[in-house]
């Protein structure tokens, strides 16, 4: 028997290698070369390509083309339709991964419940490759969902799902999840690089030649990252991440592509025992209650797509037992923490060499906007001379190497979310001054980091 072909294929790019590197040759990711069982070519394959190699597209010029903003399908749960840009979009496909046991399967279980109610007994699939039918049931029993037309199919096929998805044309369909469904023109295990390509591509033609909303399940690795070929993110039309402490009832949404709508969108959720509920006000998830001031807390004001947010943001500052002090970040980039000490010594002299700092994003929310610099800089301050800071000051702006506070987008957005919160004082870049008073915010604009210093001696 002839032995078969083996190949080492990337699982970030998908490049094939003929032996085992320690580096890709094509992303340079290191240690993701994995040998993999070459496939013959077959004839379905062959003869899919050579029909859409037929249908030819006729050459038109741009402005005769009138763009039309794409119709939405509300899911029912707010938040979610936020991620998403407004709803599900027809012909859309849509990749959410997160780590096991966050919620994926509730939240999706959830908006398929209200959008049977709408979209009849065909309208609505859901294609579970990991539990039962009875399983899934379950769960709904357990959330207490209304009875509705929800149809399950149990089944990690491709081709008997693609048949079933022919044959219903639903307006809505989930695969959950796509490292489960494997292909028979394939011989490789599901879950294999080759596997998760092909179905996610099959699957996605079938959604743009039908217009139905699909919405694919992806497994996550250690790192956070979706398992699987990178290039499974870039066929599809949106990517969201659920992010999340399973210790913590709260669940973060969070939109990294979307050829439909904003990316950066921010959805938030407490988890109940009726299962993911929107919530309203996220920024009472991420601002501490404390009885009384204390040291090494400041309020930043961020922007998560188009929604600001207010989180505090903690820092520790104590006296290093070591030769070489530490710098901790949690929810923060912690490149930046070791620049932003280097400008404070270098250009207000402040001190903390000796020192360990450790700074925190309250809510177990990931900041990663430069907007954060300044209340950073501040936390760290107040911590390091364990002062206070005032009580309703919020703050945002990024620092930079020379010592200047830059301007953030959408200040005027930042500074109202603040004044409905009952905020009474911002610190501010002075880009980001607003034109009109604001109604009970007095706004103070800076363009050094010395003078913002200043400033916080002053208030204090």
């Amino acid at each position: 028997m002839a032995r078969s072909k083996t190949a080492f294929v990337c699982t970030e790019c998908g490049a094939q290698a003929l032996r085992w590197q320690g580096q890709c040759p094509q992303c340079q990711a290191w240690n993701t070369l994995v040998e993999t069982v070459l496939e013959p070519a077959v004839a379905a394959v062959g003869s899919r390509f050579a029909a859409l190699a037929g249908e030819t597209a006729r050459l038109q010029p741009l402005s005769a083309l009138e763009p039309r903003e794409e119709p939405r399908q509300p899911t029912g749960l707010d938040e979610f339709d936020r991620v998403l840009g407004g709803g599900l979009v027809a012909g859309g496909v849509v990749l959410i991964g997160g780590d096991p046991g966050i919620g994926k399967s509730t939240l999706l279980l959830q908006a398929l419940s209200n959008l049977a109610g709408t979209a009849g007994a065909s309208g609505v699939i859901y294609v579970s490759g990991e539990e039962s039918g009875e399983q899934v049931a379950l769960r709904a029993q357990r959330l207490q969902l209304p009875p509705s037309p929800l149809q399950m199919l149990a089944e990690i096929n491709l081709e008997r799902i693609l048949h079933t998805l022919r044959e219903a044309r639903p307006r809505v369909a989930v695969i959950d999840s796509i490292q489960t469904v494997y292909s028979e023109t394939l011989q490789s295990a599901p879950g294999s690089v080759a596997q998760v390509r092909e179905c996610a591509a099959q699957l996605t033609r079938f959604a743009k030649q039908s217009g139905t909303s699909l919405i694919l399940v992806g497994h996550v690795t250690k790192d956070g990252t979706l398992a699987g070929p990178r290039v499974l993110e870039h066929i599809v039309d949106t990517v969201l991440y659920f992010e999340g402490d399973t210790h913590s009832s709260f669940r973060l949404i969070r939109a990294f592509k979307n050829r439909f709508g904003a990316v950066n969108e921010l959805g938030v959720f407490a988890m109940t025992e009726r299962g993911l509920r929107g919530v309203s006000n996220p920024s009472a998830i991420f601002l501490s209650q404390h009885s009384q001031q204390v040291a090494g807390s400041c309020v930043l004001i961020t922007q998560e797509g188009t929604r600001p947010l207010l989180v505090e943001v903690q820092a520790l500052v104590d006296s290093s037992q070591s030769p070489n002090p530490r710098r901790l970040s949690v929810g923060l980039e912690q490149n930046r923490l070791a620049m932003l000490l280097a400008v404070m010594h270098r250009h207000a002299g402040v001190v903390c060499f000796d020192q360990d700092v450790f700074v925190n994003a309250v809510g177990g929310v990931k900041i990663t906007e430069p907007a954060a610099d300044l209340a950073i800089l501040f936390a760290i301050v107040s911590s390091l001379r364990d002062r206070p800071l005032k009580r309703g000051l919020a703050v945002f702006g990024e620092v930079g190497l020379a010592g200047e506070i830059r301007p953030a987008p959408r200040g005027q957005e930042r500074l109202k979310e603040a004044a409905k919160l009952g905020f009474d004082t911002a610190i501010v870049p002075r880009a980001n001054a607003p034109k009109q008073a604001i109604e009970g915010l007095r706004v103070i604009a800076v363009e050094r980091v010395e003078e913002a210093l200043e400033q916080l001696r002053e208030l204090a």
